[in-house]
């Protein structure tokens, strides 16, 4: 199990076995990504529509001279949005050249945590819509799901 786990976050963890992650709220739900690949974190600005773009595209975004996609986590995971729209973030992403943004309903806080924090994703939620999700993270009384972007936006 252990083995496991270390081969499974392999490269995420530092070598004291923590990760860092930003935790963030869509709909009535906790969900947290790997700090690594977060380039920024604006407030909710002006996105224009891209034609016949698939409904979960919102649009695209002009952020300092770089067009990024942005993606409706809501729509994506049928999720109603939650909260004040001044408390909406656009939370931005880099995976080597790609940049995309993501919309959510709240930053709450970055956190660090640890492999024992974390359990496999196979271990609790056996569904095709699991392949998103790396694992659920245990902080204090509130559950995290810990989600894989990069599989998000391939699919």
């Amino acid at each position: 199990m252990e083995e496991t786990l270390n081969l499974y976050f392999q490269g995420t963890y530092s070598q004291d076995d923590e990760i860092q992650v930003v935790a963030f709220n869509l709909g009535k739900e906790e969900y947290a990504v790997d700090i690594l690949n977060v380039q920024e974190i604006n407030r909710l600005l002006n996105i224009t529509r891209v034609p016949r773009s698939e409904s979960h595209i919102e649009g695209v975004l002009n952020l300092r001279g770089n067009i990024i996609p942005i993606i409706n986590l809501h729509k994506k995971f049928n999720l109603q949005s939650e909260g004040n729209e001044e408390d909406k973030r656009i939370v931005v992403f880099q995976f080597n050249d790609l940049k995309v943004g993501i919309i959510v309903d709240e930053v709450s806080e970055v956190l660090r945590l640890g492999k024992e924090d974390i359990e496999e994703t196979g271990k609790v939620y056996s569904s095709i819509n699991a392949e998103h999700i790396k694992g659920i993270a245990k902080v204090n009384n509130r559950l995290l799901i810990l989600l894989d972007l990069l599989k998000i936006l391939e699919s």
